[in-house]
């Protein structure tokens, strides 16, 4: 059925709304931290899949980075093994890296390679292990109590953070037309694997590869002000601002952090958006108005 003169009109002004930013951005990376309700919902994978190539083929260089906590607490229930979290960070003892390793770098990532691929792109898979990607250190979590001397530490195994990455795999998938699909899994010095946040991973990882924009998908609309109005335009001064006066606060703090930190780092522009909108990558980037909360350094 052909399109009436109105909507015909309709779609033109999105195309031609579309083509400056398409010009701009050709050629550059775009790191897309990948998760949350985005990743669960079977319409809203296919509509990610459908941007990241669309992405590509008009000249951008993407890559993500994805999460999976839910899944792996669907396997380790479904093995009868309870899942544990301090200070939001799951406890990981050497059974649930394996569960870890085999979800992260097995059954999500191909998943979304596989997505990716059904609709025209060319993915690669990898793991933060392989070409010596990411490299970790173990975390520790340390706590104050007035009952102590001193601060309790607290080991909840392996769970890490990037001591450092080496970006020649990523360059080089990159180089040779693919999309780099990442799971979050870095190696130590003594050879053992860590799961580290994805948010931190992507964050870094845009740093290093001196990336236009780093996308962080969440299922929240954005910053907002005190008032509830989405918030954008914002610069390191005034997140900070933000974060001081209380306005942000809870989960939004570490990626508000990781994104400061990119935007520091040397990364163009930092954006949090709602992957809970069909089209929220697309949408963000190739309109001006955009849907999500835009920060700079």
């Amino acid at each position: 059925m052909a399109l009436d003169a109105q909507a015909a009109t309709q779609v033109a002004h999105v195309l031609i709304e579309s083509l400056p930013y398409i010009r701009r951005f050709s050629g550059k990376t775009m790191v897309v931290k990948y998760g949350g309700n985005a990743m669960e919902n079977e319409h809203l994978k296919n509509s990610f899949a459908r941007d990241i190539v669309l992405m590509k083929l008009v000249g951008f260089n993407p890559v993500i980075v994805h999460g999976g906590g839910p899944q792996i607490s669907s396997l380790l229930k479904r093995i009868g093994k309870e899942s544990r979290f301090v200070d939001g960070m799951r406890v990981t003892d050497s059974e649930t890296m394996d569960v870890v390793e085999m979800v992260l770098g097995g059954l999500v990532n191909k998943e979304i390679v596989n997505n990716i691929n059904r609709h025209g792109g060319c993915a690669v898979g990898l793991t933060g292990k392989d070409g010596d990607l990411i490299h970790a250190r173990k975390l520790t979590i340390t706590r104050n109590s007035p009952d102590l001397q001193a601060p309790e530490i607290i080991d909840i195994g392996h769970v890490g953070e990037v001591a450092s990455i080496d970006k020649a795999i990523v360059e080089t998938l990159i180089s040779g037309n693919f999309i780099p699909v990442i799971a979050p899994i870095g190696v130590g010095p003594d050879g053992q694997s860590y799961n580290i946040n994805a948010d931190l991973v992507a964050g870094k990882i845009a740093e290093v590869l001196r990336a236009e924009k780093l996308l962080l998908l969440t299922d929240t609309t954005g910053v907002l002000d005190q008032a509830g109005n989405l918030l954008t335009g914002l610069d390191a001064r005034q997140v900070q601002a933000l974060i001081d006066d209380g306005t942000i606060h809870g989960g939004m703090l570490p990626k508000i952090g990781c994104a400061l930190d990119a935007v520091r780092g040397g990364v163009k522009a930092a954006h949090i958006i709602d992957g809970r909108i069909e089209h929220a990558v697309l949408v963000e980037l190739f309109t001006d108005a955009g849907i999500g909360t835009l920060i700079r350094g």
